[in-house]
């Protein structure tokens, strides 16, 4: 009878469990193993992310989900340099296509770039012919004061002969700095010019592109789309026709 009784309670204490199992899993249930290694399911998230992370399970004991464990220190970091760096990323594409939209509304064409790339240099080359053509003559005035220093032998130079010569060194000094300047300006100016020409024709190129795919695109979708409302092949013989062959 003891027996009986204690398999009746074992018996009701199997139901109960699997009815509240049931009953979990019904509601969703959370699975996690603590770090000693035991395995713990519930209907409530943990309050804190296990180190190894979490599943939830459908009624089915299916993973419908997974919780990432936290972060390292040294992976918080590394997610932190990664963010950083795609929003480096964003921000230069973005940078760029606003240059580019600023490029071609600029320029409509290259022979337009190549207009004021000539204006530029030869705004440029004029400034520098002119500043050699003054340099020239200070060269000849320097070496008309030298001649007449030398004109004096062993008698004093005038004062204003040697302010002279002093003035004119210091302006071939300034122009030849204002000569290396412009060459190196024009050097830069040629070069801008080349990389916008080529610019230029990397958005064009990209804009034929993404044109072409696009209507690439269009056309395929068109395409299945004739292909699924056209009907179907007519038969080859038809009853008639197989008579008259008859």
């Amino acid at each position: 009878m003891k027996l009986a009784t204690r398999r009746s309670w074992s018996g009701i204490g199997l139901i109960a469990a699997v009815a509240l199992a049931t009953s979990a899993w019904a509601a969703g249930t959370y699975k996690w193993v603590d770090e000693q290694g035991v395995v713990h399911y519930s209907d409530k998230a943990p309050a804190d992310t296990p180190a190894k992370g979490a599943t939830v399970l459908d009624k089915q004991g299916r993973q419908v989900k997974r919780i990432e464990p936290p972060l390292s220190p040294e992976q918080v970091k590394a997610k932190a340099d990664e963010d950083e760096r795609q929003r480096a990323l964003a921000k230069a594409k973005d940078d760029q296509a606003r240059k580019d939209r600023a490029l071609m509304q600029s320029y409509t064409s290259e022979s337009e770039i190549d207009i004021a790339r000539t204006r530029a240099i030869s705004t440029l080359d004029s400034q520098i012919s002119s500043a050699q053509a003054y340099n020239a003559d200070l060269t000849r005035r320097q070496q008309n004061v030298a001649k007449q220093k030398a004109g004096y032998g062993a008698k004093p130079i005038p004062i204003e002969l040697e302010r002279e010569g002093a003035t004119i060194d210091t302006e071939l000094s300034r122009q030849a700095i204002l000569i290396r300047q412009k060459q190196e300006e024009l050097a830069m100016v040629t070069a801008k010019y080349d990389a916008i020409k080529q610019r230029w024709r990397e958005v064009i190129a990209n804009q034929e592109r993404a044109a072409a795919a696009a209507a690439a695109a269009d056309a395929q979708a068109a395409a299945a789309k004739a292909a699924k409302g056209s009907p179907g092949k007519p038969a080859t013989g038809t009853p008639a026709a197989s008579a008259a062959n008859k």
